[in-house]
């Protein structure tokens, strides 16, 4: 936390002043300078910034059944990729990340970065998984139509009715004031 503090104000002194000078000319005589110094906001990308940041530079990857990365995926296989990349351990397989501990969320509860479990067989268990963009989106490795990193709908199409639970993996509840 010690280390945060220090980086996050490091930062902030680096961007937080910005100098702008200005010259006018007063009837021939000398130029005068003034410096203002202008506040910049700096928000610095948090965890679940950088997971979908490298979500989405996968988009369009080749789907391959039993693949986890760097260059393939299959669905399991893309969002073991993408926590196991930020640090966070996770199951590989849709099964098993479905057992992950935690509270289930519902459709109304998930936040950016949640891991969406799907039943697309409606067999009565987990055989699909993604992760949750916001806005009625998710990212994920297909086996349908796109055959690859893609992003969907949880509104509309084929993954309303199949939308299990989503489980959070990312707790974000740093909040920095200037």
């Amino acid at each position: 936390m010690k280390k945060l503090l220090i980086i996050v104000s490091l930062l902030s002194y680096i961007y937080a002043v910005e100098t702008n000078t200005t010259t006018t000319k007063e009837s021939n005589q000398t130029d005068i300078n003034t410096t203002e110094h202008n506040a910049t906001v700096v928000k610095l990308p948090s965890k679940v910034d950088k997971l979908i940041s490298l979500a989405k530079s996968k988009f369009g990857s080749p789907y391959l059944y039993a693949n986890a990365g760097p260059d393939k995926f299959d669905c399991s296989g893309f969002v073991y990729y993408v926590f196991k990349t930020n640090g966070i351990k996770i199951p590989r397989t849709s099964r098993n990340q479905s057992k992950i501990k935690g509270k289930k969320l519902t459709r109304k509860e998930i936040k950016r970065g949640d891991i969406l479990f799907f039943d697309t067989g409606h067999r009565g268990h987990v055989n699909h998984s993604g992760v949750y963009l916001g806005k009625g989106k998710f990212i994920h490795a297909s086996s349908g139509k796109a055959k690859s990193v893609t992003i969907s709908s949880l509104d509309r199409g084929f993954y309303p009715d199949k939308f299990r639970w989503g489980i959070r993996k990312i707790e974000e509840n740093l909040t920095v004031a200037n």
